[in-house]
């Protein structure tokens, strides 16, 4: 049997709507940030691969696992990771919780409710931040703003790519009770253009996440290394401007994303505004309002 990762979709870390493992990310933590990428990477090809029936996913998920584990298997992610794991005195449990979601991913096509969908974000984009976290050598009362930030990028995701998840995997992520109160139906992911119905749940879906990015404001502040902390910042601002821009656009239209000036522009702002917010934090009420 061949290695999972000659299943690879070709898609990587530039490909995503936000920065992994950045310049901003200190030099030391980047290798063990992008191991975990690339174990993710390949688990998440495997589930989305158009040609492997279910059985076949998720035996190939339980051989990356294996090999995660050192019980048997022999894929290159998961040794490659184990091996970063064990010299960091690292726990495997937030891959094991990702490769929770990807095996449901191979067998469970709709979620029913928000509840269902927080469910699955718990294991397919919460474990991601945690991670990252955990390298760092972050307090664990950063974790539910982390998660916070994790489901809400999880979210935005899942309604860029609706129709296309639809279209090749029959895979709907859009909560069926939010389709069914706006008057849509499943099958309305197919069409060129949303009906007036699907944009109303898209944008109810949108206005839902943007509470979920309002609860991660307090992520920056509890971080301690600031160059993670800018990072956050970043991608904070990268998905306010996503959310703002899909609720006026329509995703089965066109490929709602940011452009490279765009993704630039935002990125700097927040940065900035995250620098700033940092320096003022460290300076008394007199330097604050101090007169040059």
């Amino acid at each position: 049997m061949t290695h999972s990762g000659e299943l690879r979709s070709g898609k990587g870390s530039h490909d995503e709507n936000f920065p992994v493992a950045s310049r901003l990310i200190k030099r030391q933590y980047r290798p063990a940030i992008l191991a975990f990428y690339e174990f993710v990477r390949v688990a998440d090809d495997i589930a989305d691969h158009p040609q492997l029936t279910s059985a076949q996913k998720i035996d190939r998920l339980d051989r990356l696992e294996s090999s995660l584990l050192g019980t048997g298997g022999d894929e290159p992610e998961g040794l490659r990771l184990r091996t970063v794991l064990n010299e960091r005195g690292l726990s495997p449990r937030h891959a094991q919780d990702l490769l929770s979601a990807f095996r449901q991913d191979a067998t469970k096509l709709r979620y029913a409710n928000w509840d269902e969908l927080i469910d699955y974000c718990s294991r397919s984009a919460m474990p991601v931040g945690r991670f990252v976290l955990d390298v760092h050598g972050e307090a664990r009362d950063t974790w539910p703003s982390s998660d916070a930030l994790c489901a809400a990028l999880q979210i935005i995701n899942h309604i860029q790519d609706c129709a296309k998840d639809y279209s090749s995997l029959d895979r709907v992520y859009i909560p069926l009770d939010a389709l069914s109160a706006s008057g849509a139906t499943v099958e309305a992911l197919k069409d060129n253009r949303a009906s007036a119905a699907l944009r109303d749940c898209l944008r109810g879906l949108v206005t839902r996440t943007s509470t979920l990015l309002e609860e991660s404001r307090g992520l920056e502040p509890k971080v301690g290394d600031t160059r993670l902390a800018l990072e956050i910042s970043v991608i904070q601002s990268l998905a306010s401007r996503l959310l703002a821009i899909l609720m006026v656009r329509d995703p089965l239209a066109e490929r709602v994303h940011l452009t490279k000036a765009e993704a630039l522009a935002t990125a700097v702002n927040g940065g900035g505004r995250a620098i700033l917010r940092r320096m003022l934090r460290t300076m008394t009420p007199a330097q604050r309002y101090q007169t040059p």
